[in-house]
């Protein structure tokens, strides 16, 4: 956790809680904080140069992300998720989300769909710029406002909860191995098959991306697992 200490925190007590799991989230996506170890808010606190306050308050927002859970009188563990829950989310998502995406295909009005570009767009943007927090809030943004255009809330949230369970850590490897672009130059490849009309042909490229994705949650295990 040694290049804790240098991010550069604000201290401005209204935005101190937001900047500090800000960083918690890239020490998280980059490997840093690893999952299945346990981390006490005063030891971070002091890794940060802050008081143990709103590094508590942050984690307790990750927490109901589900990237850590609370550990009683010892701090917050980060949250590990395992080969077999990763199929087991991989197949729920898969089940909900290829012939959802035949069926907007059918029922979109292009203006909604191509609303979207720009957030597509947006992933392979920071895929190239190697800017991780900046790729999976785009990622989940372009996932999620695309299955709203189905009218389904509650699928909507089911499928929020699905990726807040198998969120990629350790993507530091990936992404300096330029891994992360082909899934992220997907995402205009799907919006043009919807936009074209072509159901069967986005719900085949869904199906690639899911099954792309699952392949860099298994590489993004075994790096952080080698201790990169």
């Amino acid at each position: 956790m040694g290049h804790l200490k240098h991010r550069d925190l604000n201290a401005t007590r209204e935005r101190l809680r937001d900047q500090v799991a800000h960083a918690l989230r890239a020490a998280l996506i980059s490997g840093e904080l690893r999952p299945g170890e346990v981390y006490s808010a005063p030891v971070l606190a002091e890794d940060f140069g802050i008081s143990a306050t709103p590094v508590r308050e942050a984690m307790l927002d990750l927490a109901r992300e589900g990237l850590v859970e609370p550990v009683r009188n010892k701090g917050f563990r980060v949250t590990e998720v395992n080969e077999h829950d990763l199929d087991q989310y991989t197949e729920i998502r898969a089940l909900i989300e290829i012939p959802m995406i035949g069926r907007i295909t059918r029922t979109a009005a292009r203006g909604e769909l191509e609303a979207l570009r720009p957030v597509a767009e947006e992933i392979v943007r920071a895929a190239r710029d190697h800017d991780l927090i900046g790729y999976l809030e785009a990622d989940r943004q372009f996932h999620l406002e695309l299955l709203g255009l189905s009218g389904n809330d509650r699928l909507v949230e089911t499928v929020g909860e699905l990726r807040k369970r198998s969120r990629l850590y350790g993507l530091t490897g990936l992404d300096e191995r330029g891994e992360l672009i082909p899934s992220a130059e997907e995402h205009l490849e799907l919006l043009d098959l919807m936009l074209a009309g072509n159901a069967k042909g986005a719900e085949k490229c869904m199906a690639k991306h899911l099954g792309h994705v699952r392949s860099l949650w298994a590489r993004s295990g075994t790096a952080a697992k080698s201790g990169r």
